[in-house]
């Protein structure tokens, strides 16, 4: 053999035994999710420790009963009422993820819980399936040349794309499921008729966080999919990434419509009038995963890695929101990288991604104004500093 050769032989095996060594750093929990020690992953076991025992110590002051919370919480909006199923929540409960493997839990991590807001994060992922598969051609497309109903009639409303609604800027105006765009979290000034009667802003100009317009979005993916959600969800990310059969996904008791002959609910992007995804720690952990490996679980691309990066872009009316995942850009969150993202919901329900340090944090049920401090600590943790 001539040197030449010898010397793409040897490249080649060198290539093989790169990749072998790749392969098995890069781990996916199976049905049983390993447990590692902080030190064997290079992690600070007493940062860590301390990490735990501060979100133990800092639970989210919201009721226990839900429903008392949410009728507190979304009192000043018209008309407000419970049109979903609700549950009581349980206790702090959380997961760190590091490498791959669970380095740390608190709480019961195998409880059924409701997660609010955190349900966005799942329904802009279904809307990345449907980018991924061709069933939307361009999210800057207007959603009027796929929903051909009243939606999206106007001259308003039919300006608005998916874009708009992926990063709520759509401004969209007009009544979902008895729900009006202008009820939900009205300004603290003027009254029902100034609301109603507002100035339209171009769509793309302005965010505003509202669940009458994320709920537009689940309607509108509903038909592009033209089945349920929750079963497009379950056959083509929980089910491959190993999660449990107990999450639910619901809408509300007047959400159902009938596409292609049956009766389909549509679901809710959170827990704001009930519904949304009710789900465990682990659960939460294997989708923060996924994202966490770029859409990959084991050897097979779920979601492409082009969706993650456009998801997580920060979006031109909120520099600190991308497609449903919350961005630490503008550092709101003091002394943390701002590549670091997050799914949030109401009451203190976290799905916390940091690229740079490998892991994955799951919160249940934290003071929203402890979780930096947590998360602070389960860096230099994993810095070992």
């Amino acid at each position: 053999m001539n040197h030449n050769k010898q010397k793409t032989v040897l490249s080649f095996v060198l290539l093989l035994f790169l990749f072998s060594v790749n392969a098995q750093q890069t781990y996916f929990p199976d049905a049983d999710w390993q447990i590692k020690k902080p030190q064997d992953l290079k992690m600070n076991a007493a940062l860590l420790d301390s990490a735990v025992a501060l979100a133990l110590r800092s639970e989210n002051k919201v009721e226990r009963d839900l429903r008392i919370a949410n009728m507190k919480s979304y009192s000043r909006e018209p008309g407000y009422k419970i049109i979903g199923p609700m549950k009581e929540r349980g206790g702090p409960a959380g997961l760190v993820i590091k490498n791959g493997y669970i380095v740390a839990q608190w709480g019961d991590v195998n409880r059924v819980d409701m997660t609010f807001s955190t349900t966005k994060s799942y329904l802009s992922t279904v809307a990345g399936l449907a980018v991924d598969q061709g069933l939307i051609k361009n999210v800057n497309d207007k959603v009027g040349t796929y929903v051909w109903d009243e939606s999206f009639e106007g001259a308003h409303n039919a300006k608005v794309t998916w874009h708009h609604l992926l990063n709520q800027s759509s401004d969209w105006s007009g009544t979902l499921f008895g729900l009006h765009d202008w009820a939900d979290r009205p300004p603290r000034d003027g009254g029902i008729d100034d609301w109603k009667n507002r100035k339209l802003l171009e769509p793309g100009t302005n965010y505003e966080y509202n669940d009458v317009r994320v709920n537009l979005l689940a309607y509108s993916l509903l038909q592009v999919w033209r089945k349920p959600l929750p079963v497009v969800l379950k056959e083509k990310i929980m089910d491959p990434i190993g999660a449990s059969t107990t999450w639910r996904w619901f809408g509300y008791e007047n959400s159902y419509v009938t596409m292609d002959g049956l009766t389909v609910q549509s679901v809710s992007g959170g827990g704001h009038h009930g519904g949304g995804i009710f789900i465990n720690t682990y659960d939460h952990a294997r989708f923060g995963l996924l994202f966490l490996r770029n859409g990959k679980w084991k050897n097979q691309q779920l979601l492409s890695e082009k969706w993650i990066n456009a998801a997580t872009q920060p979006s031109p009316a909120n520099k600190n929101y991308g497609y449903m995942w919350w961005l630490n850009t503008e550092q709101s969150w003091k002394g943390i990288s701002p590549n670091v993202y997050y799914a949030v919901g109401f009451g203190g329900n976290y799905i916390i991604v940091d690229k740079e340090h490998d892991l994955v944090v799951v919160a249940r049920w934290m003071d929203d104004s402890k979780v930096a401090d947590v998360l602070r600590l389960i860096i230099q943790s994993a810095e070992n500093k």
